[in-house]
């Protein structure tokens, strides 16, 4: 990442658009603005970008479908989805195809940027050199350092950067059982609110890119506990 970030917002209202880009960059953040779908395209292919502020409404496309693609081609950049919408299930949408967090509207630009932090933050500190090189368990490989984790039969799988993440606590912390409120702490920087699920759902979609196939053969979830990382953890020199 470079030193001053820099953040791509994505939406159809120009005051919107205005507005956030001159509150970001007085808060010291190179800042890059879009309109619509095409616009975003063409700034991912001719400039580096650390984040995407996503809205999920746009005149020539869907935030959720941008949002699924990107974590196709582009895994390891964040998206922060802005939504309209108040209904949890469509919310609960965005964190299923990969989002690293949400904030609906109407917002304030303090929470956004408070948001944006975090997930930078916490980005940096999983990125920084680590005590061991790489992990082993139940037969996985995982490498901190480049963000990648090779299966048993030594494929590679495709970890968006809030999951890779969220395995990196439990990787750090085996056996220990977690809280939401922890993993999330721990993952995304912030409290949790009574009704967040997006843990429950990073959770479901780390075992099933696993293989766990809902066997708990990994990870066990602990009733009124969390969840806990139950196969033995070994430090990893290279990956395999």
């Amino acid at each position: 990442m470079q030193s001053v970030p820099h953040i791509l917002v994505v939406d159809d209202d120009p005051e919107i658009r205005k507005l956030l880009g001159r509150y970001l960059d007085q808060q010291g953040m190179r800042v890059s603005l879009a309109a619509d779908k095409s616009e975003l395209e063409e700034k991912l292919t001719t400039q580096q970008i650390d984040l995407i502020v996503l809205d999920v409404m746009l005149p020539d496309g869907s935030g959720l479908d941008i949002c699924r693609q990107l974590r196709d081609r582009r895994p390891h950049v964040p998206v922060i989805l802005l939504t309209a919408l108040k209904e949890d299930v469509d919310r609960i949408i965005g964190l299923e195809i990969g989002a690293d967090d949400y904030l609906g509207k109407p917002f304030n630009p303090r929470e956004l940027l408070a948001r944006i932090r975090a997930v930078l933050r916490r980005i940096s500190d999983f990125t920084e050199p680590a005590a061991v090189t790489g992990y082993r368990f139940a037969g996985f490989v995982a490498m901190p350092e480049t963000r990648g984790v090779v299966d048993p039969d030594g494929t590679d799988v495709a970890l968006t950067g809030a999951e890779f993440d969220l395995l990196r606590v439990f990787l750090d912390r085996p056996g220990r059982v977690l809280s939401r409120d922890q993993l999330l702490d721990l993952t995304q920087g912030r409290e949790a609110d009574p009704l967040d699920r997006s843990i429950d759902v990073l959770m479901s979609r780390l075992r099933r890119k696993l293989g766990d196939g809902g066997r708990f053969q990994i990870f066990k979830t602990v009733r009124n506990g969390g969840y806990q990382l139950a196969v033995r953890v070994e430090p990893a020199e290279t990956a395999p």
